[in-house]
């Protein structure tokens, strides 16, 4: 935060950025699968109510259309018998979630710490993605959105919590939505604090139908998927550059193709490798390139265009 934003520029360009915010849409893009095909008729309506929703209404329906989808799904769910209500009458109605203190392994440190920067390129990546759905320059505020997210780790960490992230998913929400006001974001923090002092109620979003979640997840990821071509678009990235297209496609098809790779205890998916081929791919490319003099020039577009040196 200190040091300013203009180490995120160099350390990750739109090309870069729009590229993680792209593979982190659609590596999901198989979980909204999975999850459909539980219930694929579910899913169809879920994802028919949150498109019609959109554009059917006006105010505040029209920005809860996700919501909409959700509950309209929710009700064919429940028709269809695939809706298991049990383990809400098995809950409590007041309960402190469960609480466990942490454990540390030091042999797992030095695998983890390259994982720490991945999530930086990623939520860097998110701020940007909130850049162009709001269209303002929110790069100055990453450095607190990296100490928050660090702060908020540790503290679920010390709970026995799993570490956080900034996630894809309200991201978007916020692009259906069109809501993009911290302060709805403050009272849905509160709210869902004091709600998880209701056992009940997470009893009952463990019942959410996976159609439901399918159809959902179907809109939601594309949306994210979306946005970082929009990065693209709106930055007039040059695809004619080959060291771009190399960093777009490979990161894609290994966040696509959800490549994983096991170390010891710890297992990379593919929003962390994707992440990671992107970084090094364009750092990688361009550093042998300017080393042989082989750097590819970014021709104009219109007339007078000239070849790169790679020819």
């Amino acid at each position: 935060h200190k040091a300013g934003a203009h180490w995120i520029q160099a350390v990750m360009p739109p090309v870069v950025t729009g590229a993680i915010v792209a593979l982190i849409g659609l590596n999901l893009a198989p979980a909204a699968r999975a999850n459909f095909e539980q219930g694929a008729v579910t899913g169809l309506v879920t994802v028919a109510a949150i498109l019609l929703a959109t554009v059917l209404f006006r105010g505040l329906l029209g920005r809860l259309s996700i919501l909409v989808g959700v509950l309209a799904g929710y009700a064919v769910a429940m028709r269809r018998g695939e809706f298991d209500s049990s383990a809400i009458g098995d809950a409590g109605w007041v309960g402190l979630p469960p609480f466990q203190l942490p454990s540390f392994h030091l042999s797992v440190v030095g695998l983890f710490l390259p994982v720490v920067l991945v999530l930086v390129a990623e939520n860097i990546g998110h701020v940007k993605s909130v850049a162009a759905l709001t269209g303002q320059n929110l790069v100055p505020f990453a450095g607190r959105a990296l100490v928050a997210d660090g702060v908020a780790t540790v503290l679920a960490g010390a709970g026995g919590g799993s570490g956080t992230t900034t996630y894809a998913e309200n991201i978007g929400v916020m692009a259906a939505s069109k809501v993009y006001s911290t302060a709805a974001y403050w009272v849905a923090g509160i709210i869902a604090v004091l709600l998880s002092l209701f056992p009940k109620f997470g009893a009952l979003l463990a019942t959410v139908p996976p159609g439901v979640l399918g159809g959902a997840g179907v809109v939601l990821y594309g949306l994210i998927g979306v946005l970082g071509v929009r990065i693209w678009v709106q930055n007039r990235v040059n695809f004619g550059n080959p060291i771009n297209l190399s960093v777009a496609g490979v990161s894609l098809v290994v966040a696509i193709a959800n490549f994983t790779w096991t170390a010891g205890e710890l297992r990379f998916g593919g929003i962390a490798l994707g992440t990671a081929a992107a970084l090094v791919i364009y750092h990688g490319m361009n550093l042998i390139a300017r080393w042989r003099g082989t750097e590819p020039l970014d021709a104009a577009e219109d007339e007078g265009a000239q070849p790169s040196k790679l020819g």
